[in-house]
């Protein structure tokens, strides 16, 4: 799986989510496997630019793999100033989002929304791919409603305008992240150009990723809520693909050192009031995917402070067999 001038590691990518694919996280997913990770979506938007939010997420000192970036908006020369600004920064691939379905981004025109207009689809892949002379990809749904899937025509127009690879969610922007995905839509858009096509959507097991690849022929598959509170999923997927294998589940001293680890970074990178609540969710996925009957989430989401965080995490885990 090659973008452009870059060859993954493997075909099994971290997915760009709001609020989840922060550099702690894009760090820990690298390190277990991932051939690649995308930041969180970045707003085209100038004026928000210098909020402690945006400068979170524009932050790639140490980042470690292919420093993938998203941005997302719906002007033209908007989209191609960020594209330039973030290329300055770092990023060595842009990623244009057209998938987000999220009610604040749609109504301003931007991800999923986007698919109802062409032209305007058109114009904003021309910008972002004119302004930097690193690889653009873009992500995409299936369509805006099932009515109206036109993911074949958006990935062929993608592929005349330069994009260098092309990731498509199974569902329409109507069906939000109801339901089951549907893979015949990606399979016809592998069908109909050249460019590498990347399945996302329901991905949660080596096998299904192994399934996935089989019936679209896709070149890569790409995981987003599957890896919330299991970073594990990239190096059991990998090696499954790779071998035929499947490894087993991590231990739960595994799953303690992680959780202690994540935490701890997530302190030091957004400071003690940010890290402390961004910590809250990490862990009470940690604890659903693999201590789901624990009552432990109910106890931490109420602490305050990053020490009596790790404390209470600890004490939890030395009782927990």
């Amino acid at each position: 799986m090659r973008i452009g001038t870059f060859q993954l590691t493997n075909p099994v990518i971290l997915a760009p989510m709001a609020g989840v694919t922060d550099q702690p996280f894009r760090r820990l997913c690298h390190e277990l496997g991932a051939g690649l990770t995308v930041s969180e979506m970045l707003s085209s938007n100038p004026l928000v630019w210098d909020t402690k939010k945006s400068r979170d997420r524009m932050d790639y000192t140490d980042e470690q793999g292919i420093r993938a970036v998203q941005i997302a908006g719906s002007e033209p020369e908007l989209m191609a100033a960020a594209a330039q600004f973030q290329v300055e920064l770092g990023a060595q691939i842009v990623d244009i989002n057209m998938g987000c379905p999220a009610k604040k981004v749609n109504k301003k025109l931007a991800g999923s929304a986007l698919l109802q207009y062409p032209d305007l689809v058109s114009e904003i892949i021309s910008a972002v791919v004119a302004a930097v002379d690193v690889p653009v990809t873009l992500k995409i749904r299936t369509g805006w409603e099932p009515e109206h899937r036109n993911g074949v025509e958006i990935a062929r127009l993608a592929e005349q305008l330069g994009i260098q690879s092309l990731a498509v969610h199974g569902r329409t922007r109507a069906c939000m992240y109801k339901g089951h995905a549907e893979y015949d839509t990606i399979k016809a858009i592998k069908a109909a150009v050249t460019i590498p096509v990347i399945a996302n959507g329901d991905i949660t097991s080596p096998q299904k990723a192994k399934q996935v690849l089989e019936y679209t022929g896709a070149d890569a598959i790409m995981i987003g809520r599957g890896a919330q509170g299991n970073p594990w999923l990239f190096r059991e997927v990998a090696h499954y693909l790779a071998t035929g294998e499947q490894l087993p589940p991590p231990t739960l001293d595994e799953v303690r050192q992680m959780v202690l680890r994540h935490v701890r970074e997530l302190h030091h990178y957004y400071g003690e009031f940010g890290g402390v609540r961004i910590a809250r969710k990490h862990v009470g996925w940690y604890l659903n995917q693999h201590l789901p009957t624990s009552d432990f989430r109910r106890v931490f989401v109420s602490i305050e402070s990053a020490d009596e965080q790790i404390q209470a995490l600890t004490e939890f885990f030395a009782t927990v067999n």
